[in-house]
């Protein structure tokens, strides 16, 4: 019972509070004896007395991994899951250093606006915190480091922090307004400060100043330096992330490019191996036919050069040349075979032999 979120609480970020430290990390917390003895009824308003007796930051340390007295509080915050603006008074409370616990809670349930709007404020606090490292031992850091930890690191006190999207993404979109650094607000103070000196003074080393280095003064230039050198390396900052958003996509369009391009490629080369498989079965077919062609009408030329080729006596002339030339004889006058055995067979009669054939 004591363990169980506040029915009243709202899902984070589509789950239970609770659930935003891993498992292993919750449970050690749960069997820690500062949870048990002095976050056991802590309230909204008895929480912010309790995180002021901090005295160092840290999430598990030692061979057991034992959690800090921070980490139990941030999972006590997340257990009866304050109102924002306790929680955005006890960022802005300036003079307690342990703040931290508040922007470290605001950082895991925040909206990505209100983080950077709440907390990158934060840069400008330089005061010295302790740090209890994994190994036990103390180190010494400071308020902006744990901020810049949070606004960029996935990690903190062996706690992962969701994600957010970045500052440039959201002064694209005009949903956050470009930061403006501290240092900015110091130049133009500095730089006003000096002019309304040398206006109201007109002392001589002042005018010797200006007369000598041609009408400026060496504080004012140093300072406009200053000035131009931090809004360069920032617009340079700037640039150099927008030209690697830019990068990106141009390198993810020609990648898509490059993949359209190789399948048109593919598909052109599918093309024209059907087409060219077509062509080899037409000419495959055309030679079929001409083949077929070639052996029908070979082969009746064949029979037609054979019946030309063949003897008189096969193609039936024989008997119609034998009688011609008979003829021919009989009518040239020279021989009379005819007449010849018809004298021989008058003989063979009287001799009482069989007749010749005609």
């Amino acid at each position: 019972m004591a363990n169980r979120t506040d029915p009243l609480a709202k899902s984070i970020r589509g789950t239970n509070p609770q659930n935003l430290v891993e498992k292993i990390v919750r449970l050690k917390i749960y069997q820690n004896s500062c949870w048990k003895e002095q976050c056991f009824g802590l309230t909204s308003e008895t929480l912010v007395d309790k995180a002021m007796e901090l005295d160092h930051l840290g999430g598990t340390n030692g061979g057991n991994h034992k959690p800090t007295p921070f980490s139990c509080l941030v999972m006590k915050m997340l257990q009866i899951q304050p109102d924002k603006e306790i929680v955005v008074e006890f960022i802005k409370n300036p003079e307690y250093k342990f703040r931290a616990l508040g922007a470290f809670y605001l950082r895991l349930t925040g909206t990505d606006i209100d983080v950077y709007r709440y907390l990158e404020p934060l840069y400008n606090d330089y005061r010295k915190l302790r740090l209890k490292s994994s190994d036990g031992r103390f180190t010494l850091t400071h308020v902006d480091e744990i901020i810049d930890e949070l606004l960029t690191k996935d990690y903190s006190c062996d706690i992962a922090l969701p994600r957010i999207k970045k500052r440039m993404t959201l002064e694209a979109i005009d949903t956050l307004e470009p930061r403006r650094s501290a240092l900015e607000d110091d130049f133009e103070e500095e730089e006003d400060k000096d002019e309304d000196d040398q206006l109201a003074t007109g002392l001589d080393s002042g005018s010797h100043d200006k007369d000598y280095y041609g009408g400026r003064s060496p504080t004012r230039e140093r300072d406009r330096d200053r000035k131009r050198d931090s809004h360069r390396y920032r617009d340079r900052d700037y640039d150099r992330d927008r030209g690697r958003g830019r990068d990106r996509d141009r390198e993810k369009e020609r990648d898509r490019h490059r993949l359209r391009e190789d399948k048109e490629y593919g598909h052109e080369r599918d093309r024209e191996r059907d087409r060219e498989r077509d062509r080899r079965r037409g000419r495959r077919r055309s030679r079929s036919r001409s083949r077929d062609h070639k052996d029908r009408y070979g082969d009746e030329r064949h029979k037609r050069h054979a019946r030309m080729s063949a003897s008189p006596k096969k193609r039936g002339e024989g008997p119609d040349v034998e009688p011609k030339k008979k003829k021919e004889k009989k009518d040239d006058g020279t021989d009379h075979p005819d007449l010849e055995i018809a004298e021989a067979n008058r003989l063979r009669a009287s001799l009482g032999l069989k007749p010749l054939k005609m």
